[in-house]
C-alpha cells in the first residue's frame, strides 16, 4: 500500500480534512456529547468540551504519521464538522482497512456518511491501494448497517463487540473488495 495520509477530500457537499484544535466546540455541541450518537459506538459521551479538545490534541499529534486517516466531515454549507470517519484498523498483509464513523443526530438520513464514505473508498482504491474494506455495527442500529450497504458493502458475517452499554454485543460485519 502506498500511504498518504489525511489528505483533504472534497464532495458537492462535505470537506474531508484533518481535524483542528478550533473544531473542539463542533465536536463536541454536534456529536460527541450525545448520548444517543454516542450509544453504539466504543467511546463514552464527551462530558465537556475540555475532553473533545483533548481528544482533538491527540489527533492532531497522530497526523504526522502517513497510516493515519482520521477525517473531520465539515458541512460547506455551515462550516461547521457534523462528524468523523476514519480507519479504526488496518491489516498491511491483507491490504485491509477497517473504518469507524460518527455522525451528528441532526445530520442523520441526509445521505451524509454514505458522500463521505464513497468519497474515501475512491480515495483508498485509487491512491492508497487498498484492496479491501471493512466495517461492522451493532445490530441494534441498522441504519450503520444501510449506510455499508449503500456504498456497495456486503454482509459477510456477525461478530461479538463491545459498545459503551454492553462489554458484549452483537456486531454485524460487512466488506467491500475494490
Amino acid at each position: 500500500m502506498n500511504h498518504q495520509g489525511t489528505k483533504r477530500l472534497e464532495t458537492d457537499r462535505l470537506i474531508l480534512r484533518r481535524f483542528e484544535l478550533s473544531d473542539a466546540s463542533d465536536v463536541y455541541n454536534n456529536y460527541a456529547s450525545n448520548d444517543n450518537v454516542t450509544k453504539f459506538l466504543t467511546w463514552p459521551s464527551h462530558k465537556s468540551v475540555e475532553v473533545s479538545k483533548s481528544y482533538l490534541e491527540y489527533v492532531v499529534s497522530t497526523y504526522n504519521n502517513l497510516n493515519v486517516y482520521q477525517w473531520a466531515i465539515e458541512l460547506k454549507s455551515n462550516n461547521e464538522v457534523v462528524g468523523s470517519i476514519s480507519v479504526v484498523k488496518i491489516d498491511e498483509e491483507n491490504e485491509t482497512f477497517e473504518i469507524g464513523y460518527v455522525l451528528g443526530e441532526s445530520y442523520w438520513g441526509l445521505g451524509i456518511m454514505p458522500e463521505a464514505f464513497e468519497k474515501i473508498i475512491k480515495f483508498f482504491k485509487d491512491e492508497v491501494g487498498v484492496r479491501k474494506i471493512s466495517a461492522r455495527h451493532d445490530v441494534n442500529n441498522p441504519n450503520s448497517g444501510r449506510v455499508m450497504q449503500k456504498v456497495g458493502m456486503h454482509f459477510v458475517g456477525k461478530s461479538k463487540g463491545s459498545n459503551n452499554n454492553q462489554n458484549d454485543c452483537i456486531t454485524h460485519i460487512y466488506e467491500l473488495v475494490l
